[in-house]
C-alpha cells in the first residue's frame, strides 16, 4: 500500500502497483492525485495545498505521484507537464487541471466532493470546519465572486449582469458556483449577513450584490476598489518584444521541462544568439492566451522582432535551409509561417 506523506493525509504512490491500490480504495469515491516533481517549486507548494485540503476533507484520498519516477502512469494519462492534478471516481478519470493554481484546485475539489458523503460529526465542530472553510475561499483571490453558475455561464440573471460589470471593467477576479456546494451556499449567507446572491468580495471583506455593485459603477467607485487587469492582448504584445528573440517555452534556459523546449534551447544555444525565455507554465492565462493570439496552439513558441517564427519543426526546417548557424545569429528575415 502506498505511504502517507510528511504532510498529513496527503499519500505517496511511487509504483503503478500503488497508484491502482489507492484508485480502488474501498469507501472512498473521489481520488485527486497530483502529478509532481521535485525540482518544481510550484509543485511543491501545491503539495501543501493538497495537503490542506485532504484535512477538510478527509473523505477524500489525495494523492502525489512524481511523474517521471512513475513513468508508465504518467504515459497513459498523457502527463506533459507538471504540476498537473487529475480526479478520479470509481477508479474512472473525471476531471483535470493543468498549472499551479490553487484556486480552481480548490473549486473542483469542493465541486466534486459535494456528492461524497461527509462523516458525522458534533455540530459545533461542523460549524467552526465550515466558517474556517468559507473565510479561505473569500480570501482564494484579492477579488472574489459567489455567484450561481461561471462567468463563462451565469445561470440567473443577477449573476450574469454581474460578470457583464467586471468583464465591462476589465476587473481581475475569481468565482465560486454556489451551486456545486450547497454547504458553502446556505453557509455564505449566515457567515456574511447576506442572505442572496451573487456577493463580490474584496480583500476578504463584503462588498455586496448586484445593486451595490451598479451603486459603486455609477459612482466610479468600482474601478478604485478592485484590481484591475492589463488588457492580455497587450500584456502579451509586451512579452513578445520584451526582446529581440523570445522564446516561450515549458521552463526556462536552465531546466526545459519538457523534449520539445529542451530541443530548441539546444538549437538557439548553440548559435551564440542572445534570447530571453518565459515559462508559459507560470502563467496560465498567457499560456492559453498566446495560443488564440498567434494562432499557433503549440509550444514552444519562437518569435524575432515581434514575429512569429514557429515551434520546434520550424526552427528545424528553417535552421537547415537558411543556416542558422552561420554567424552565430538567427536571420531576422525570417517571416511568420504559412
Amino acid at each position: 500500500m502506498a505511504a502517507e506523506s510528511g504532510a498529513a493525509g496527503l499519500m505517496e504512490a511511487v509504483s503503478a502497483g500503488q497508484f491502482q491500490d489507492l484508485l480502488q480504495q474501498p469507501g472512498k469515491s473521489l481520488v485527486v492525485v497530483h502529478f509532481w516533481a521535485p525540482w518544481a517549486p510550484q509543485c511543491v507548494q501545491m503539495n501543501d495545498v493538497m495537503a490542506e485540503l485532504a484535512k477538510e476533507h478527509p473523505q477524500i484520498t489525495f494523492v502525489k505521484l512524481e511523474a517521471e519516477a512513475v513513468p508508465e502512469v504518467s504515459e497513459k494519462y498523457e502527463i506533459t507537464s507538471v504540476p498537473t492534478f487529475l480526479f478520479f471516481k470509481n477508479c474512472q478519470k473525471i476531471d483535470r487541471l493543468d498549472g499551479a493554481h490553487a484556486p480552481e484546485l480548490t473549486k473542483k475539489v469542493q465541486r466534486h466532493a459535494s456528492s461524497t458523503a461527509v462523516p458525522p460529526g458534533s455540530n459545533g465542530s461542523a460549524k467552526e470546519d465550515l466558517n474556517t472553510r468559507l473565510k479561505k475561499l473569500i480570501s482564494a483571490a484579492r477579488c472574489m465572486l459567489f455567484m450561481k453558475g461561471t462567468p463563462q455561464e451565469p445561470r440567473c440573471g443577477f449573476s450574469r449582469q454581474i460578470v457583464e460589470i467586471l468583464n465591462k471593467h476589465h476587473i481581475v477576479y475569481s468565482s465560486f458556483d454556489i451551486f456545486s456546494d450547497e454547504e458553502v451556499r446556505q453557509g455564505l449567507k449566515t457567515y456574511s449577513s447576506w442572505p442572496t446572491y451573487p456577493q463580490l468580495y474584496v480583500a476578504g471583506e463584503l462588498i455586496g450584490g448586484l445593486d451595490i455593485v451598479k451603486e459603486l459603477e455609477a459612482s466610479g467607485e468600482l474601478d478604485t476598489i478592485c484590481p484591475k487587469a492589463h488588457k492580455l492582448e497587450d500584456r502579451l504584445k509586451d512579452l513578445i518584444n520584451k526582446a529581440p528573440v523570445m522564446l516561450f517555452m515549458k521552463g526556462n534556459k536552465q531546466l526545459a521541462k519538457c523534449g520539445f523546449s529542451k530541443q530548441i534551447i539546444e538549437i538557439l544555444s548553440n548559435t551564440g544568439v542572445d534570447y530571453e525565455t518565459f515559462d508559459i507554465l507560470e502563467d496560465e492565462e498567457v499560456r492559453q492566451g498566446l495560443k488564440k493570439y498567434s494562432n499557433w496552439p503549440t509550444y514552444p513558441q519562437l518569435y524575432v522582432k515581434g514575429e512569429l517564427v514557429g515551434g520546434l519543426d520550424i526552427v528545424k526546417v528553417r535552421k537547415e535551409i537558411r543556416g542558422l548557424y552561420n554567424y552565430g545569429k538567427l536571420r531576422t528575415c525570417w517571416s511568420r509561417p504559412g
